[in-house]
């Protein structure tokens, strides 16, 4: 059984000439709205990756982040995380946890 929601990275949020390298933007499935993204403000994000050293008998990493607020009309949030998603991880899947929970 999944415990998580899956997501997308789209990138960092951005103007025309600024990159805010400290805010993600993120798109979870089944969200459309901006109503059904605001359930999820609040909610641990894991974004795993694997890399060439193993440490701790793993190759698996994880970058932990929260979603902090909705972005836009369509259901993408913007989401915060400890150290900033680098380019690499643009367009790869995320993991949007559903705790903790209000319910």
């Amino acid at each position: 059984v999944r415990l998580y929601a899956k997501g997308l990275i789209l990138g960092h949020k951005r103007s025309k000439s600024n990159t805010y390298h400290s805010i993600t933007l993120l798109k979870i499935d089944g969200v459309r709205t901006r109503d059904d993204a605001a359930w999820y403000a609040g909610k641990r994000v894991a974004y795993v990756y694997k890399a060439k050293k193993e440490v701790k008998n793993s190759k698996f990493r994880v970058m932990w982040g929260k979603i902090r607020r909705t972005h836009g009309n369509s259901g993408v949030v913007r989401a915060k995380f400890l150290k900033n998603i680098p380019p690499k991880a643009f367009g790869a899947p995320c993991r949007v946890m559903m705790y903790p929970s209000s319910i």
